[in-house]
């Protein structure tokens, strides 16, 4: 029988996880927006309202993340009835933490259930993409994959897109603090540079290719040196006031790496979960000390994905 409404839960994320700018994310299960989909006998997308952390959400679905992703859908599907979109918004914007992304996931996931017949996860996860080219100008799928699919996630390609669940190894936490400020996503992709030194270039491929096989050999010192952005995060740093800082608090209280959250102002670190309470106690007293409260959560890695929490 088919469904009249569906909401669909979509984590938060962290996208580039350091060292794989545009291409590695995962989840932050902890937080996420929730997105009720209604059938509608007008065809097409109809937003008909926002709620939560951010309530002035654009109305026009092509202006909106979760619009667009659905006229993406409704393009591909071409269904006899339309959608009508709430976004109950738990994730800040300009947080860094894949706000777009996850509006834009959970309205493709709750619609998919109203369908006849269910796309698969890839084909949403194309869908999804057009939604975050809202929000950051250019689409990059590392939020949308991770927000999608849960856990650690590599994606190579943005047409065909080829998406690998990395493992991560036992007792593994993320460390998430989100200090009270914003960041504009297209601000921050703005003043990266389009080229890459050479010494950069290997250093930084180095780095990503010993994250991921430490990941998969469990290889916690591999895991430890490849944690380290030489590209990205030198060139963003500043614009997080105490970043550098929070980074030496958390490496000092046990952390094997520390980094900016996707395009900030949100920091991330990877620590065992016998380490994790001192590097989230440290990270958040770095942030204060700069005058800047903070929220902040202690998540496993893996940890679900985007999901159907109300049929």
């Amino acid at each position: 029988m088919n469904r009249d409404a569906c909401t669909a839960f979509a984590p938060a994320s962290v996208g580039n996880v350091a060292v794989g700018f545009d291409i590695l994310g995962f989840a932050v299960d902890a937080i996420g927006d929730r997105v009720t989909v209604t059938r509608s006998r007008e065809p097409g997308v109809h937003i008909t309202g926002a709620s939560g952390v951010v309530r002035d959400l654009p109305k026009e679905p092509n202006r909106n993340t979760a619009g667009r992703a659905l006229e993406a859908l409704v393009d591909l599907v071409r269904p006899d009835f339309g959608f009508a979109v709430h976004i109950e918004k738990g994730i800040p914007l300009g947080s860094g933490l894949g706000g777009s992304a996850a509006s834009a996931v959970g309205a493709v996931v709750a619609a998919n259930a109203l369908l006849p017949e269910a796309l698969p996860r890839l084909e949403l996860l194309l869908c999804a993409m057009q939604g975050e080219a809202v929000a950051s100008g250019s689409r990059h799928v590392d939020n949308i994959a991770a927000c999608l699919f849960g856990g650690l996630v590599l994606t190579v390609g943005i047409d065909q897109p080829r998406v690998k669940q990395i493992p991560v190894p036992v007792g593994m936490c993320a460390v998430i603090v989100h200090p009270h400020m914003s960041l504009s996503t297209r601000d921050a992709r703005a003043i990266l540079k389009r080229d890459v030194d050479l010494s950069a270039f290997v250093w930084q491929t180095a780095n990503l290719a010993g994250f991921i096989s430490g990941c998969y050999t469990n290889d916690l010192e591999l895991i430890r040196e490849g944690l380290n952005d030489v590209v990205i995060e030198p060139q963003r740093q500043d614009l997080i006031p105490g970043f550098a800082a929070v980074r030496r608090a958390a490496l000092a209280a046990g952390a094997l790496g520390c980094s900016i959250s996707g395009a900030g102002p949100t920091v991330f670190a990877w620590a065992l979960r016998e380490a994790a309470t001192a590097v989230r106690a440290g990270m958040v007293a770095a942030f204060q000390n700069c005058g800047m409260d903070s929220d902040h959560w202690t998540v496993p890695l893996p940890s679900d994905g985007a999901r159907i929490v109300n049929a």
